[in-house]
């Protein structure tokens, strides 16, 4: 089930978070991926949110651009 915050990725305010579920899509790879490249150092770093962990959508489009 596509998550309604990739649906509408691109009205999101900068200042919104989200999901793993969402990167992954974003940059086009699966989750496991995600945690690799976090690792590596070439996503943003996020942020948690109780036992939740979200990405920064400004920072990510910010990533998003450095890459094309």
């Amino acid at each position: 089930m596509p998550s309604k915050d990739l649906a509408k990725f691109d009205e999101l305010p900068n200042a919104a978070h989200v999901d793993v579920i969402v990167v992954a899509a974003l940059f086009g790879c699966k989750t496991p991926t995600v945690w690799a490249r976090l690792r590596k150092n070439e996503l943003p770093q996020p942020k948690k949110f109780g036992s939740h962990t979200r990405w920064n959508v400004g920072e990510l489009r910010a990533a998003l651009n450095q890459k094309s």
